[in-house]
């Protein structure tokens, strides 16, 4: 008797892997990505009137160190900068960008290490925790792209195939049609965000330059072309110095 209830048990196990093999995907925890959450927090404390620059700085670094190894440390540094200028828009315009350059190292890192279902897998659920973060603002202005955007997301976790248990349920991986949904969706994100470069290390390149790090030009002394007002200057005084004290000394 124990046994027939065992193996009823386990044809029934069987079956529902094998009706519902869809259901073994699954994003993760939305929440898991720790960038995307300080981003929301960062948010909440930028959108008071007045804006807490102080307490949104302190969740941003929580997360300096993570981002200074991944990212290099230009982007905190100029993240940093628009906090102390107390610069909303800036904030809020290179944290966004910041988190395209996130979702982009998560699929790039999925491509390099696409036969690893588990850690394909979690770098995926990272990646569209991200973008979660950044689709409201993606649909509130363009919702067809934002439904687009979605989608791919959803051919790119099919695509990463399926191992199964024991043989049942599993689906192989496509590595192809995840590189299709990749470029898709980074070429969108990149637009969207004005990114020159989807590259870490490029950063400044699409970066909303710091308030208090904008020179202008004629100020900058470490343009030497800047120096030569000053040189010709300081030549004209030396020369009416002269002329006066030898027009003194034939007196």
């Amino acid at each position: 008797m124990k046994r027939l209830v065992f193996c009823f048990l386990l044809i029934f196990a069987l079956s529902h892997l094998i009706s519902l093999p869809a259901n073994a995907y699954s994003y993760g925890d939305p929440n898991e990505e720790e960038l995307a959450n300080v981003y929301k927090e960062m948010l909440i404390e930028l959108d008071k009137n007045p804006s807490d620059y102080a307490t949104a700085q302190k969740h941003f670094e929580t997360i300096k160190k993570e981002i200074d190894m991944h990212m290099g440390p230009e982007p905190a540094k100029i993240i940093l900068q628009n906090l102390e200028d107390e610069n909303k828009e800036e904030t809020i315009k290179n944290m966004e960008k910041l988190l395209v350059l996130n979702i982009a190292r998560r699929l790039e890192n999925i491509e390099k290490n696409f036969t690893e279902y588990e850690t394909s897998k979690r770098l995926l659920a990272k990646g569209f925790a991200t973008y979660e973060a950044l689709s409201p603002k993606v649909e509130a202005k363009n919702p067809e792209l934002h439904k687009q955007i979605d989608a791919e997301f959803d051919k790119a976790l099919a695509s990463l195939g399926n191992p199964g248990l024991f043989g049942v349920g599993e689906k192989e991986a496509d590595q192809k049609a995840f590189t299709e949904s990749k470029e898709k969706i980074l070429s969108a994100l990149q637009k969207e965000f004005k990114l020159k470069s989807l590259e870490v290390g490029h950063f400044s390149e699409s970066a909303t330059e710091p308030a208090s790090q904008k020179k202008k030009e004629w100020t900058d002394i470490s343009n030497l072309r800047n120096w030569i007002p000053l040189v010709l200057i300081i030549g004209v005084i030396a020369a009416i110095v002269i002329v006066t004290i030898r027009k003194r000394s034939r007196r």
